[in-house]
């Protein structure tokens, strides 16, 4: 989700599935490197990593799959991959537990999304959305079920890892990866990926998947193509037990100054995260959004023990998802919802697939076999997650020109909330709701042709 230095850069100047014949078009993948379909056979048989090239006692000396990177996204595709019995490496640039910038909100899409046996290290449950609009006309909904949880990054991290290693991955953490070749002196066949550390070692997979966030190495191998960024600047700002008892149980959504921007607080025991994010391109004008922010809920006396940026990047429509026998899943690859920029059930959706069809690339003979499996994953994620991710670039380009009605409706109009609690339930998702309930879909209907005809004068 994030790219923290480049984040940190605009911040400061702010201061100052289906058969591969019909997935094949749809995909839109990167095409493998020059001379890959020339791959020359495997005997029918020969087993693949930890089977095939394995060292007696130690380390295979191939790995069947590689993950880059130990998010949520990560996380998953190594716990899916070790879990059909495969060798998994998987690595981390920072030692564990580590700090990411995340408001933490934990959907019910992403509960169902875990790997089995994962507890949710909760701070906080949700069942109050207090709405504003720039700070204005305040309105708090309650429900009777929990909306969503509230975690901590860096302890639900932790526990994804834990539980990839349960599975069997090796965990490797405080390693940097330089780049990754698919060709080339350090390749030893056409089967192989040449994974090179920052400290010269050299480490071999059947597969890779990149979940080194959208500023990654993996990213740019693959060629992932973005056409939404947005600048997101946080604050973890500790608070007496008068104010946490004041926001337990519920969070704050403004909708605010700037086209398509928001920001929140997120109740986390004895902390609150306070943040803001808009478009990229306007540094200072966030920041001042988040300082206003802060001051109008009367936390500006507080000092905050972490003050942070990112940014969030949404995946232009065709964009590759794989280049050979490389597969890049959430941030990495630009999934999250457009609109929210919610980022943790996406990764750990894709994560989970990536995971899968890593394995079945790790066992293709050749790299016709390794190209198919990879087009079937690309066409796995874009029938589930770019479905809804099209809504969600309506839904924000709708919100962008009348953040208004969003407001109204969901202070004002009962079935409007009630399709919100159902969204952070998990019982379904936008997409789904434009697609079945004639209101939701005439609405954003609506909603799209004015923005035609406002764009066309």
């Amino acid at each position: 989700m994030t790219s923290e230095n480049e984040a940190g850069n605009e911040a400061g100047e702010a201061a100052d599935g289906r058969s591969p014949g019909d997935a094949r078009d749809a995909a839109g993948e990167a095409a493998p490197d020059e001379g890959a379909a020339k791959t020359p056979p495997v005997a029918p048989g020969a087993e693949t990593g930890a089977e095939a090239d394995g060292e007696a006692g130690g380390e295979p000396k191939v790995w069947d799959v590689v993950v880059i990177g130990a998010g949520p996204a990560g996380a998953s595709a190594a716990y899916a991959a070790a879990g059909q019995g495969r060798s998994v490496l998987l690595l981390e640039r920072s030692e564990m537990p580590r700090y990411k910038t995340c408001g933490g909100g934990i959907i019910g899409l992403s509960r169902e999304a875990l790997p089995d046996g994962v507890e949710l290290p909760l701070r906080d449950r949700v069942n109050a959305v207090t709405f504003t609009m720039r700070g204005r006309l305040g309105r708090t909904r309650r429900s009777r079920r929990t909306l969503f949880g509230l975690v901590n990054r860096a302890e639900l991290d932790a526990r994804l890892a834990e539980a990839a290693q349960g599975a069997g991955a090796r965990l490797r953490t405080g390693v940097t990866v330089a780049r990754v070749e698919q060709h080339g002196p350090d390749v030893p066949d056409r089967r192989t990926v040449a994974v090179h550390l920052s400290g010269g070692e050299v480490v071999l997979a059947r597969a890779v998947v990149g979940a080194d966030g959208s500023a990654g190495r993996t990213s740019s191998h693959v060629g992932v193509e973005l056409e939404q960024v947005d600048l997101g600047l946080e604050a973890e700002i500790p608070v007496p037990p008068e104010v946490a008892d004041d926001w337990r149980g519920r969070v704050l959504i403004d909708w605010g100054p700037l086209p398509g921007s928001y920001g929140w607080v997120f109740p986390k025991g004895d902390t609150l995260t306070v943040g803001v994010i808009s478009a990229r391109g306007d540094g200072a004008a966030t920041k001042r959004y988040l300082e206003e922010f802060t001051a109008r809920l009367g936390l500006a006396g507080f000092e905050p023990s972490l003050s942070s940026g990112h940014l969030t990047r949404c995946r232009a429509h065709n964009s590759p998802l794989s280049r050979g026998r490389v597969v890049v899943c959430g941030d990495a690859a630009g999934l999250l919802e457009p609109w929210t920029r919610e980022g943790i059930s996406y990764a750990l959706r894709s994560g989970r697939l990536a995971g899968e069809w890593a394995v079945r690339i790790a066992e293709a003979q050749d790299a016709v076999d390794a190209r198919r499996q990879a087009l079937n994953y690309a066409f796995a994620v874009k029938a589930g997650l770019g479905v809804e991710m099209a809504v969600g670039r309506r839904m924000l380009a709708a919100f962008e020109r009348h953040p208004g009605v969003f407001h109204a409706a969901l202070t004002g109009f009962r079935p409007a909330w009630h399709m919100f609690t159902k969204v952070t339930q998990g019982s379904t998702t936008l997409g789904e709701i434009v697609r079945t309930h004639p209101v939701a879909h005439r609405a954003l209907f609506l909603l799209d042709r004015k923005g035609a005809l406002s764009g066309s004068r």
